[in-house]
């Protein structure tokens, strides 16, 4: 698994899971949602991002957008 697959997997796991706990738990859950949305956005403006960071440092091998 390449780091972009990683940091994709995580977000659509994040969206899923806040969207869950959104309905079951509380509606202000989906700010987390929203969260991982802009953080998307800002990422593919920036490249910056914070889940690819954490994800290279446990040893995951670079991918072609974030190396």
């Amino acid at each position: 698994m390449t780091l972009d697959t990683a940091v994709l997997r995580f977000a659509g796991l994040v969206v899923l899971v806040s969207v869950l706990l959104s309905f079951y738990v509380h509606p202000y859950w989906i700010g987390l949602t929203i969260f991982a949305g802009l953080n998307m956005l800002q990422a593919s403006f920036t490249g910056f991002c914070p889940a690819a960071m954490i994800f290279k440092k446990l040893g995951v091998k670079p991918g072609a957008t974030f190396n």
